[in-house]
C-alpha cells in the first residue's frame, strides 16, 4: 500500500494505526496502541472511529494462491459493444457473480474495462473466458496477457 497522506481529517496518531493494521490487520489493540503510542482506551475510540467513518472498511485473510492451487492469473481487456449506463451497470453486476475475477476495473482508453483473473491453469483459464468472460452483457471482444512472474502483489 502506498503511503497514507491523505485527508487533512487524520492525524499523525490517525495515520500510524492505518499503516500499523495494512502490515497486520490481525494486530492486539494492545500492541497497536503500543505501536502507536497511545493507551489501550484511546486507541480503541480512534480505531472505531477510523472504522466508523470508512476509513477502515474491512479486515481480510490474505490467502496463499501456492497452496490453493490458483497460481495462474491472467489480466483480460474487455471490449464492450455498448458503453452506455444501462450497460455498464449490467456488465458490472455480471462480473461480481464471477469468483474467478479477482478485481475489475473500467479503464480510459483502447478497451473498456481490465480483469485480474485467477485460475488453477491456463486450461481453466480458456474455460472461464469461453464460457463466462466472453457471455459477461456487452462483451464484444477480449484479449488476454498471462502473467509468468508477480513481482509485487497487493497479497504479498
Amino acid at each position: 500500500m502506498a503511503k497514507i497522506t491523505i485527508d487533512s481529517e487524520l492525524d499523525l496518531i490517525d495515520r500510524k494505526i492505518i499503516e500499523a493494521l495494512v502490515q497486520d490487520g490481525r494486530m492486539s489493540i494492545t500492541d497497536l496502541s503500543t505501536k502507536v503510542g497511545l493507551s489501550k482506551t484511546p486507541c480503541q475510540i480512534r480505531l472505531r472511529r477510523l472504522i466508523d467513518e470508512g476509513f477502515i472498511t474491512g479486515f481480510r485473510a490474505t490467502l496463499n494462491p501456492r497452496k490453493l492451487n490458483l497460481e495462474h492469473i491472467a489480466f483480460t481487456e474487455v471490449k464492450l459493444s455498448d458503453t452506455r449506463e444501462a450497460a455498464l451497470i449490467a456488465f458490472n453486476a455480471a462480473v461480481r457473480k464471477i469468483p474467478e475475477i479477482e478485481e475489475c476495473h473500467m479503464i480510459a482508453g483502447s478497451f473498456d474495462y481490465l480483469l485480474k483473473v485467477r485460475t488453477s491453469n491456463i486450461r481453466n483459464y480458456r474455460l472461464v473466458l469461453g464460457e463466462r468472460i466472453s457471455s459477461l452483457p456487452h462483451v464484444a471482444s477480449t484479449s488476454t496477457h498471462v502473467v509468468m512472474q508477480a513481482v509485487k502483489d497487493s497479497g504479498a
